[in-house]
């Protein structure tokens, strides 16, 4: 029942499409500009740098601001909770963004925020996941391709940490996580299987930072 409660919770902040409602203001529906990919890269393209960065950071935030609030209405399940909250929290949030119910459940590919959620996780995926993302886009000026690594790493960077007990399960069977894990990355990758495509066929539009 509360893996349910926080996957819910965590879709309600997750539908808080910061591009959607930035490009409103702006007197766009971004759905229909550009690639219509509600998210970051997106906005950059169609807004400009200010509104990228923008919405980058209210992707991310939305991320970090539930697992807060979830982080503190289930403290009283204690630190061997910890774990389960945040990941069904993260599962909840991603959804939420890739999958507005107001937006015809077309929103972006939970990137940033799934960036929001290495903070949570292990300090060392926060400086992996910053650094490869970060990195590789000033390098290639290809954020598909520094997504798609960047998440990959993560997953695997998770599985090694929670396998050698770096990061602490509690309550929460080790396979249950590794899956929640792997469900993040395998829908960001299927959210960027047009991008991939073009990738590998060296078709892919740099971005202009």
């Amino acid at each position: 029942m509360i893996r349910l409660l926080l996957l819910v919770i965590g879709y309600g902040f997750g539908c808080i499409q910061t591009s959607f409602i930035y490009g409103k203001k702006q007197g766009l529906d971004i759905r229909e500009h550009g690639s219509g990919n509600a998210g970051t890269t997106n906005a950059l393209r169609v807004m400009g740098r200010r509104a990228g960065v923008i919405v980058f950071i209210g992707d991310m935030g939305k991320m970090i601001l539930a697992l807060l609030f979830t982080g503190l209405v289930f403290r009283y399940l204690g630190d061997d909770h910890r774990l389960l909250i945040r990941l069904w929290t993260a599962v909840g949030v991603v959804l939420g963004h890739d999958f507005p119910f107001y937006m015809n459940f077309k929103g972006g590919k939970g990137i940033a925020s799934t960036g929001g959620l290495m903070f949570f996780l292990d300090w060392r995926m926060t400086i992996f996941s910053f650094v490869t993302f970060f990195g590789l886009t000033l390098l290639t000026k290809l954020v598909s391709l520094a997504s798609c690594i960047m998440v990959t790493g993560d997953l695997i960077l998770f599985t090694v940490l929670i396998l050698t007990g770096r990061i602490n399960p509690g309550i929460m069977p080790i396979g249950e996580g590794i899956l929640l894990m792997t469900f993040i990355v395998v829908l960001s990758l299927i959210r960027h299987k047009d991008n991939i495509a073009r990738l590998l066929k060296g078709e892919e539009k740099p971005i202009t930072l």
